[in-house]
């Protein structure tokens, strides 16, 4: 099986300071670039209002992979599906795909809201969102995700309990 060696290109700063499943809305954070990369690698970036960002689960650990099928937090309302259905920290990887809000560029920095990684945490890619390349036709899924996201996945942080 081939590998292959990924460098981070930048580091977020800020926001969330734990791994927490819910209230991942309305924390900004900052997208810090590494030095290495000239500033006008960024050059154009703010006439976009989202980016796409790849990062590491950089907390996880190899152990906590698990490649068979389990029902989404452990919560048997919803039913066993497999690792590659789920979008946490037990794929083999241990890559996420975040989408969030570009709030503004200031020399290295994005600042950005709505990213649900950590302080510390590498980030792989980053690159603006655009609307034509997201899904095309009808989007089709089952029920559980909605109902255990949408109650408060993105709901404001500052409303956790």
């Amino acid at each position: 099986m081939p590998s292959y060696e990924v460098s981070s290109i930048a580091t977020v700063v800020g926001g969330h300071t734990q791994v927490l499943d819910d209230y991942q809305g309305g924390v900004r954070s900052i997208i810090r670039l590494n030095d290495e990369y000239p500033l006008e690698t960024l050059q154009g970036i703010e006439e976009f209002s989202h980016l796409t960002v790849t990062w590491r689960f950089h907390r996880a650990r190899p152990e906590d992979v698990q490649l068979h099928a389990r029902s989404p937090r452990g919560d048997a309302r919803w039913p066993a599906t497999g690792t590659f259905v789920h979008r946490n920290h037990r794929r083999p990887n241990q890559l996420a795909i975040s989408f969030p809000r570009l709030l503004g560029a200031d020399g290295r920095d994005l600042h950005v809201t709505d990213l649900d990684a950590v302080d510390g945490t590498p980030v792989l890619d980053v690159a603006p969102y655009f609307q034509q390349m997201g899904p095309r036709g009808p989007i089709r899924q089952p029920a559980w995700p909605g109902e255990m996201l949408a109650p408060t996945y993105w709901s404001d942080a500052s409303e956790r309990p």
